[in-house]
């Protein structure tokens, strides 16, 4: 069997005319391109039996958090046991997909962790893992696991999308000066990094500075415009700046025209639109219809039972879009959960299901309710994966529901709470509410 070089210098079980290929298949993974599906289907069309891309199929295809795309993860580890993997990071690589199928996804990192300390330049196994922990919540995982191979990337051609990485677990760890520093100088080596770009954003949406965000953002719409659905996740940063500064109709804006550009039900897309009207409501916006088509395409979708995350932004869709006997029956689903059949299966139990609750209660107008189960699930959170910024709907609904309850030594510890994790500065939601806090209480005096 042929052993080919790929552009971290791993060897490769194919052809040296299908090396070309395969490098932008690697290349797409980091850079979020939306000509990975393509390419990598054309690889396999032309070596079916090869296993590293029959797993990398498989996987992407359960980070999808689809059910459907389960039988296809399947699918592609039986052809990828089929094929004979030829090394052993190959061999990693099947066993990875094999684990997270049977619900051990942080198995499946483990086990490309491995490889990547034994191959530290390894730029899929790198990236994999990365994605692996973010969907099940680890961001230190993530820090880790990219500073172990730092110093090995020196020469690497894909440096740059090792800084955006970097950049954006720095963030998620609260490391804000190092992570804008990072983020800002893998861009320059890789300009078509939209991860590393967005981390810098995120660095932005963290510290209060909603004004500099935007200032980073435009005139920089190339490095985002070759993305898969994560063009749409960078714009919705956009909106998210808009919206701390008041501008809503700028937010509202960007929903339209770039946000649900592509009215797809990636629970990822859904997410992005989701929590943008969950917020604009929560400051007074009226949001016309829009929620509709995000309700009807969340009640199709509601059944997955894959990722607590996609869950929780599909009963958003569906308490906006008035779709309360839908919303019951997912609550339904999610309380028949079993812990024991995997890891996701867990976070959907807890504290996935307490999250959905105090959701729906909270739409239902039961404040109390809503308090007590958002504030069952909040220490847990994290969990769920995504991002602080992702997350921070949860929190702002929390607030929301402890305030509308009349809790408001508990909304201000809570919006405390909040400011101590976004470099202890209170942002445009945080000052207006620590403002309505004081009026409250002046009122009672």
């Amino acid at each position: 069997m042929p052993v080919s070089d790929d552009l971290s210098g791993m060897p490769t079980s194919l052809p040296e005319t299908a090396i070309g290929q395969w490098n932008r298949v690697i290349l797409g993974i980091l850079a979020h391109a939306a000509s990975t599906g393509p390419d990598l289907n054309d690889v396999l069309t032309a070596a079916p039996d090869f296993a590293l891309g029959q797993a990398v199929r498989g996987l992407s295809c359960l980070l999808l958090g689809r059910a459907e795309m389960v039988v296809v993860a399947h699918q592609a580890y039986a052809a990828a046991v089929a094929g004979a993997p030829a090394t052993m990071r190959e061999i990693a690589f099947v066993h990875a997909l094999g684990d997270w199928l049977a619900g051990r996804p942080t198995q499946a990192a483990a086990r490309l962790q491995v490889i990547l300390n034994l191959n530290p330049r390894d730029a899929l196994a790198m990236k994999m893992v990365q994605a692996i922990h973010f969907v099940m919540g680890r961001p230190r995982h993530m820090r880790a696991s990219v500073e172990g191979v730092i110093p090995a990337w020196d020469d690497h051609p894909a440096r740059g999308y090792l800084l955006g990485c970097h950049a954006f677990t720095l963030e998620e760890t609260g490391d804000y000066a190092a992570a804008e520093r990072t983020g800002r100088a893998g861009v320059e080596l890789a300009p078509d990094d939209a991860w590393g770009l967005h981390a810098v954003a995120h660095v932005y949406d963290m510290t209060g500075n909603a004004r500099a965000g935007l200032d980073w953002l435009t005139g920089r719409e190339g490095s985002w415009a070759h993305c898969n659905n994560f063009r749409f996740h960078v714009w919705w940063h956009r909106a998210l700046m808009h919206l701390d500064l008041g501008e809503y109709d700028a937010a509202l804006a960007h929903y339209d025209t770039d946000i649900r550009a592509e009215k797809t039900d990636d629970y990822r897309d859904i997410a992005n639109a989701a929590s943008l009207l969950s917020r604009l409501e929560l400051e007074g916006v009226s949001v016309g219809d829009r929620w509709e088509e995000l309700a009807t395409l969340a009640e199709r979708r509601a059944t997955d039972g894959c990722l607590a995350f996609a869950d929780l932004h599909y009963m958003i869709a569906l308490c906006g879009g008035a779709r309360n006997e839908a919303a019951v029956a997912l609550i339904a689903r999610m309380q028949s959960t079993q812990r024991s059949h995997g890891e996701a299966q867990a976070v959907i139990a807890h504290p996935g299901l307490h999250i959905a609750q105090g959701l729906h209660a909270f739409s239902s107008g039961e404040y109390s309710s809503a308090w007590i189960h958002l504030r069952a699930g909040r220490a847990d959170l994290q969990s769920i994966g995504g991002s602080h910024a992702q997350r921070d709907v949860f929190d702002r609904i929390a607030i929301e529901a402890a305030l509308r309850g009349g809790y408001m030594d508990a909304a201000e510890t809570l919006i405390h709470d909040r400011m101590a994790h976004r470099a202890g500065k209170a942002d445009g939601y945080a000052t207006a509410r620590l403002a309505l806090i004081e009026s409250a209480r002046a009122k009672v005096v």
